[in-house]
């Protein structure tokens, strides 16, 4: 039963928190490519975003971190999120992205054009795309 919203306490979503091996190398990644600002933190907890508000990154150091495996594979550590990001030219983001640290996955969706969709995996592993409409 849906609850109205006077019974419904305050929520909104702040930020999304991603595991890795190593917090400010992920963080300083993550800096670079949005252009954002360390807000918070330091060591192995760091918040990540823009000054002038938005969605957030908490980035965690847990020493049992592995990387997903990508693609896909049974029996194997898989995704359990992954990073939409808009931008005008793909090709010209993901050699940005690959400059930061990034890398291209492999392999790449055989049904998209490449020049409209790119699969990148930031320094730590974790996937995100690189799209335009």
């Amino acid at each position: 039963m849906p609850e109205s919203a006077a019974t419904r306490p305050s929520l909104r979503l702040n930020a999304v928190c991603i595991d890795c091996a190593d917090a400010e190398d992920i963080a300083e990644f993550y800096v670079r490519l949005f252009g954002w600002e360390v807000l918070a933190g330091g060591g192995n907890w760091i918040k990540v975003g823009a000054r002038a508000g938005g969605v957030e990154l908490n980035i965690q150091s847990e020493d049992w971190y592995e990387p997903p495996v990508w693609p896909e594979q049974p029996g194997a550590l898989t995704k359990m999120l992954h990073f939409e990001v808009e931008t005008d030219d793909v090709p010209a983001a993901a050699a940005y992205a690959v400059a930061l640290g990034a890398r291209e996955a492999a392999p790449q969706p055989e049904d998209r054009d490449p020049a409209t969709l790119r699969v990148m995996l930031d320094p730590a592993g974790h996937p995100f795309c690189l799209w335009s409409p």
